[in-house]
């Protein structure tokens, strides 16, 4: 099948990201490739994220594509794809013909500028949401980066496509917000300490916990288990206070700190009298 490219070009902070989706609906490709990423259907197919790397020059050797296993997996995805139309987000004419080579793409066919698709007022707003607040979009739902990006702060974005030849008929896609590891203003990282004091004041809010006595917190590149010891007021059902607990600290973490909680473990170690839960309450 014949593939071809297009681009979608313009300086860093102009919203390229934001209009991806709307961009490849209406010339109808198949994917986009973006700061690393190779996304089709709001679902991320293939790549490394640039806004996971420790540095600049680490995120602009990730969107360039320059680790060979990294430019290996997205060309091999592209393949399994059997894509028509491919949109390539790039800075400049220059990186976006150089992604192509790196993925081993047809040259680029067309290039089209953020100006072309974005006013002046929003290219504007896009400019100071990035230099005041450092806000970057992934053309993806929050489900999906956050397999990708790991301890970034991820907010949901919503944007709607109208459907071709269906007037008024809008498909509503996710995007994401975030606030990537690295930016201008230094690097972000959540300490233990403050994992586990959330974990804490979520679990204490739940009716019959007395209080938690002991958190256990390991945690790796899939994300976090938590261990709690907790006291519990006499009278509590064991099973639905475990429950809630389980749920609510799971909730308050991902939603806080984006971290994927893979299991929530309960030890209950004291029983106390029910005279000290009708004084809590």
């Amino acid at each position: 099948m014949f593939l071809e490219v297009y681009a979608l070009v313009g300086p860093s902070g102009t919203g390229k990201s934001h209009r991806a989706n709307i961009v490849a609906h209406n010339i109808v490709a198949d994917a986009v490739i973006d700061d690393g990423l190779l996304i089709k259907d709001n679902r991320i197919i293939a790549g490394i994220s640039s806004k996971c790397q420790p540095t600049r020059i680490g995120a602009i050797k990730t969107a360039l594509f320059m680790d060979d296993q990294h430019a290996k997996s997205v060309k091999e995805a592209i393949l399994l794809l059997n894509a028509s139309k491919i949109l390539i987000l790039g800075t400049s004419d220059n990186m976006v013909e150089k992604i192509a080579i790196r993925l081993g793409l047809p040259p680029v066919d067309k290039i089209l500028r953020i100006g072309d698709v974005a006013s002046v007022k929003e290219i504007r707003k896009a400019r100071m949401m990035r230099s005041q607040y450092s806000r970057h979009v992934v053309p993806a739902p929050t489900v999906e980066v956050r397999k990708t990006i790991s301890e970034t702060i991820i907010d949901p974005l919503q944007v709607f496509l109208r459907r071709k030849g269906k007037t008024g008929s809008k498909d509503w896609l996710e995007q994401s917000v975030v606030r990537p590891t690295f930016t201008y203003y230094g690097k972000l990282s959540i300490s233990q300490s403050a994992l586990m004091y959330i974990a804490k004041i979520s679990a204490e809010q739940i009716k019959g916990v007395e209080a938690v006595k002991g958190i256990h917190l390991h945690r790796d590149e899939d994300g976090i288990t938590l261990g709690l010891e907790l006291g519990l007021f006499m009278g509590s059902r064991l099973d639905i206070v475990s429950r809630d607990i389980q749920e609510a600290v799971k909730r308050q973490m991902e939603n806080m700190t984006s971290l994927i909680v893979k299991a929530v473990n309960i030890s209950v170690i004291s029983i106390h009298e029910f005279k000290k839960a009708m004084s809590k309450n």
